[in-house]
């Protein structure tokens, strides 16, 4: 099985002075990424059969995808048919932001926490899209004194060629307070994540903490939450906390004692017994 090279081998350098950097992906390059947390946003099309480790979560594809990646979540590529090829096109934020009133990045439908950016595409689709990573590649080399305007705008072009591969629930608007509430909560706890010190314990744990935050009473948000998802608000912020948990177990060396703190829990049986009650395991387990 090979993986999806890392960044390092094609150029951080290049990344942090100018922003962006453009690459092929091929047999040619095979090295092992490193599985964690980077500092910059990704857009990759890859034709092959493998497996994508996004989170805490394995999503197999067959064929040629279209991945969106952003720096909160780690995510590496499992490639399992023999041969494969596709373009990549990693960048910062600053990059890609001309001005302070542009969208934030992880505010987009594409780079949403809480989602799984990725598309299959047909063959038109790869056709078209290859052709706009070929066109960064061949740009990125050249002294035009604007061609990271052209850049940015090769790579906004591909951002709103899958939204419009997006289905349209992914658009909704907000009908009414519940939804709309909602929408607040569930913005306010990605925001809270991942978590990067483990010296700064998690300060939002209860439904009582994000009503406050949100200046509304906490029945009314858990009335609002149940109502439009279905499920209590307790347990989103469970299923979050969980989830982080994992992957810092998983993908940091920091102790059980320091992962617990960081998430809020000021001794270590707590974090044991509340992880145990709810995942029916220790934390200790998913130490490898």
């Amino acid at each position: 099985m090979k993986n999806e090279p890392r960044v390092s081998e094609v150029g951080t350098n290049d990344l942090k002075l100018k922003g962006f950097k453009v690459y092929e992906i091929n047999e040619n390059i095979s090295k092992i990424p490193t599985y964690n947390r980077r500092d910059f946003y990704k857009i990759c099309i890859y034709t092959s059969k493998s497996l994508l480790h996004y989170a805490d979560r394995g999503i197999e594809t067959d064929g040629t995808v279209l991945f969106f990646g952003n720096p909160y979540i780690p995510y590496s590529w499992e490639t399992i048919s023999s041969s494969y090829q596709g373009y990549a096109c990693v960048f910062t934020e600053e990059f890609l932001k001309v001005n302070d009133r542009s969208e934030s990045l992880h505010e987009s439908p594409l780079f949403k926490i809480g989602g799984t950016p990725i598309f299959s595409l047909s063959a038109d689709q790869k056709l078209f899209i290859d052709s706009l990573f070929l066109k960064m590649i061949a740009e990125q080399d050249t002294d035009y004194v604007f061609k990271d305007d052209l850049i940015r705008n090769y790579i906004n072009l591909i951002i709103h060629e899958s939204m419009k591969m997006q289905p349209s629930v992914n658009f909704f608007k907000h009908k009414n307070a519940s939804s709309r509430i909602t929408s607040l909560f569930l913005e306010l706890l990605e925001r809270q994540f991942p978590i990067e010190n483990k010296t700064q314990p998690l300060v939002l744990k209860t439904p009582q903490d994000y009503a406050q935050s949100l200046a509304v009473h906490v029945n009314h948000l858990n009335r609002s939450v149940k109502e439009i998802t279905g499920k209590p608000t307790t347990a989103h912020i469970t299923e979050r906390i969980i989830g982080e948990a994992k992957l810092l177990l998983q993908h940091t060396d920091w102790s059980i004692a320091d992962i617990g703190y960081s998430l809020g829990f000021e001794y270590p049986s707590y974090f044991n017994n509340y992880f145990k009650r709810l995942t029916g395991t220790i934390p200790k387990s998913l130490r490898v």
